[in-house]
C-alpha cells in the first residue's frame, strides 16, 4: 500500500462532509415534528421505513408522486427569501396524491447545491417540514447533494417525492357523471406553475423583486413567493364521506383548461361560470402587463382556484363543509356536462 500523502481533502475539492452532517443534526427536530402513525425511523439511515399496517391500512394501494418547484426558485434565490419554497415542494407532490384518492403518508426531499450554506439549507428544509406538518405527511428522509461546479454560487435545486395510500377500490376519479357539481378551492396566488412567464412579465414591467408590489402591501418578490396551498386535509375529509367526491383536479401547469379534463370520462365535459369568483389581483396585473387573452390566462395559471372537486349534486353541502372546516374558501363554479372539453360562460377579465 502506498502511504505517500499529499494533504488534499474532499473539502479542498469543495465538498464539506462535516457541514452535511451538521445539517442533518440541525433538521432532525423539524423532521421529528412531522412524525405520524406508521413512521418507523428517523433521519440518518441508508433508507427510511414506514409501516402501512401501523398507519391503519388493511388492503392498501400505494400511490407515488414526484415534482419540483420550477423557476419560482429563481425568485427565492435572487431575493434570499427561501423559507416558503419547501412548502411549495411538498404541496406540488401531496396535492397530486389526493387527486388519486390517496392519503399522503411520507415525503423525501432532494436538495442540490454547489456549496452547502448551512443556514440557507436549514431554512429550506424547515419549510419542507412545515408543509409535511400541514398535510399530515411524515418527512422520513432525503438527500443533500453538494456538487461543486454544477451550480453558480448561491443557486440550488429542489425535488420532492411522496408516497400515499388508499384502501383497494377507493381510487379516484370514480363515478363521475353529468350533473355533478364543480367546487373550486381558492388558491393563494400563482402557486408553483407558470413562473417562466411570470418572470418574463416582471421583466417587461421594469420592476425589480425589491420594489413595492403593485397589488398589495410588501415587495413584489415577497408577493410572488406566497407558498402553494396544501389541500390535503380538506380533501381527505371530503373523500371519507361516502359517494361525495367523484374526482379532484389539482390546477397546476395547463390551468383549468387542461387539468380538469384529466379526471373526466371521454364522453363528459364541464361548463364553468367565470363570473362565479373574482380573479385575484395578481392575475389581473400579470394579464395587464402582458396583454394576455383570457383563454391564455385560463390555460397557463390557476386563476384563483388551486383545486377543483367534482361532487355528487346531492352532497354539495357536505363536501363544502369538509373543505371549509379545513380552512379553504369554496365557490361553486359549474357542472359536469355531456360532451368533451371545458366550456366557459361569463368573463374573468
Amino acid at each position: 500500500m502506498d502511504t505517500k500523502k499529499n494533504g488534499i481533502t474532499y473539502a479542498d475539492a469543495g465538498v464539506d462532509i462535516d457541514a452535511g452532517n451538521a445539517l442533518v443534526e440541525r433538521i432532525k427536530p423539524a423532521a421529528k415534528r412531522t412524525s405520524r402513525s406508521g413512521t418507523m425511523s428517523g433521519l440518518g439511515g441508508f433508507g427510511a421505513m414506514f409501516d402501512l399496517k401501523g398507519a391503519g391500512f388493511k388492503d392498501p394501494i400505494l400511490v407515488a408522486a414526484t415534482d419540483g418547484v420550477g423557476t419560482k426558485l429563481r425568485i427565492a434565490i435572487d431575493t434570499g427569501n427561501v423559507d416558503g419554497v419547501g412548502i411549495d415542494l411538498v404541496a406540488m407532490c401531496v396535492n397530486d396524491l389526493v387527486c388519486q384518492g390517496a392519503e399522503p403518508l411520507f415525503f423525501l426531499d432532494y436538495f442540490a447545491t454547489g456549496k452547502l450554506e448551512l443556514d440557507q439549507a436549514a431554512r429550506i428544509i424547515e419549510g419542507i417540514a412545515t408543509g409535511c406538518e400541514r398535510s399530515g405527511c411524515a418527512l422520513i428522509g432525503g438527500e443533500t447533494a453538494e456538487m461543486p461546479g454544477m451550480y453558480p454560487a448561491g443557486d440550488f435545486d429542489l425535488a420532492g417525492f411522496s408516497v400515499g395510500a388508499m384502501e383497494r377500490g377507493h381510487d379516484l376519479p370514480a363515478n363521475v357523471q353529468a350533473g355533478d357539481v364543480l367546487l373550486g378551492l381558492a388558491s393563494s396566488g400563482v402557486h408553483s406553475n407558470g413562473y417562466s412567464l411570470v418572470r418574463k412579465l416582471v421583466e417587461t414591467s421594469g420592476l425589480a423583486w425589491g420594489d413595492d408590489c403593485p397589488w398589495q402591501d410588501g415587495t413584489l418578490g415577497a408577493a410572488l413567493l406566497e407558498p402553494t396551498v396544501l389541500y390535503v386535509k380538506g380533501c381527505v375529509a371530503a373523500i371519507a364521506q361516502a359517494d361525495t367526491v367523484h374526482a379532484l383536479a389539482h390546477i397546476t401547469g395547463g390551468g383549468l383548461t387542461e387539468n380538469l379534463p384529466r379526471v373526466l370520462p371521454d364522453d363528459l365535459g364541464a361548463e364553468i361560470d367565470l363570473n362565479a369568483w373574482d380573479l385575484p389581483d395578481v392575475f389581473k396585473w400579470l394579464a395587464g402587463i402582458g396583454g394576455m387573452a383570457e383563454a391564455e390566462l385560463l390555460k397557463t395559471f390557476n386563476c384563483g382556484l388551486g383545486m377543483i372537486a367534482v361532487v355528487a349534486a346531492d352532497k354539495v353541502d357536505a363536501a363544502r363543509a369538509a373543505f371549509t372546516d379545513a380552512g379553504h374558501d369554496v365557490v361553486q363554479i359549474g357542472t359536469i356536462t355531456q360532451g368533451q372539453g371545458v366550456s366557459y360562460k361569463g368573463a374573468l377579465l
